[in-house]
């Protein structure tokens, strides 16, 4: 198996906040890597440093064998690392198009590839963003990731607060990228659907990962991990 993202010792925080302790995580190539935890235990801001969104404090974070700890985000993007921030953020004064073709780079996924997968954005190409519901706005922000044609797709509570048909049709996708050797990490929370997916699971607790594991360890050890989770 081949490394694309290595995580190793990673502290980070805001201020005089440590909100990383040391943290360790890998994501394989064509895998969907899954990071679960509670509110508050650091799951964002892990992505914000891979991201180069936030600098961190200690460790070293590499893409491809590649250094890019403190790297700009745009650096990471070239790197092929595209991100669906949790709370959506598409741009509001620009047409669905407008979002789509905005941050898109040459590949497979074409904004006709995505009104395909998507119809209800084909629908709305022409609305802005504002314009658009909650769910809307997620189609959006996951295919405007897409758009970037990334290697690494990287998606933090896609699915949360949306009707159950919208969350449908983004678990939907996600099985369909999984099957081009898309590799994913994935921030949710509702296991029935991760079990499906995620190849290799991580838990985080106060900023450290206290459990991870494989799909087939993760289905042997599941009430501890829920235990982990106060599920």
């Amino acid at each position: 198996m081949t490394a694309f993202a290595v995580i190793e010792d990673l502290h980070a925080g805001y201020g005089n906040a440590e909100v990383i302790f040391g943290l360790g995580l890998t994501i394989e190539q064509g895998q969907v890597t899954t990071l679960m935890g509670r509110n508050g235990m650091g799951k964002t801001t892990t992505i914000r440093c891979l991201m180069g969104l936030l600098k961190p404090r200690e460790g070293r974070i590499t893409i491809r064998g590649q250094d890019m700890t403190g790297a700009p985000p745009y650096a990471v993007a070239k790197a092929g690392v595209g991100l669906v921030p949790e709370g959506r953020q598409v741009f509001p004064s620009l047409t669905v198009t407008e979002n789509l073709v905005a941050t898109g780079r040459p590949g497979a996924w074409t904004v006709d590839k995505i009104f395909e997968a998507f119809p209800r954005l084909a629908e709305r190409k022409d609305h802005y963003g504002f314009q658009l519901s909650g769910g809307e706005q997620q189609m959006l922000a996951v295919s405007r990731a897409l758009m970037t044609n990334p290697d690494l797709l990287i998606l933090d509570e896609a699915t949360e607060g949306l009707a159950p048909l919208i969350r449908a049709e983004i678990w939907d996708m996600l099985h369909s990228l999984k099957t081009t050797g898309l590799s994913i990490l994935l921030i949710d929370k509702n296991l029935t659907e991760l079990s499906r997916v995620s190849d290799q699971y991580y838990v985080i607790e106060k900023g450290r990962i206290v459990w991870n594991g494989t799909a087939d360890m993760f289905e042997a050890n599941r009430a501890q991990v829920e235990a982990h989770l106060h599920i």
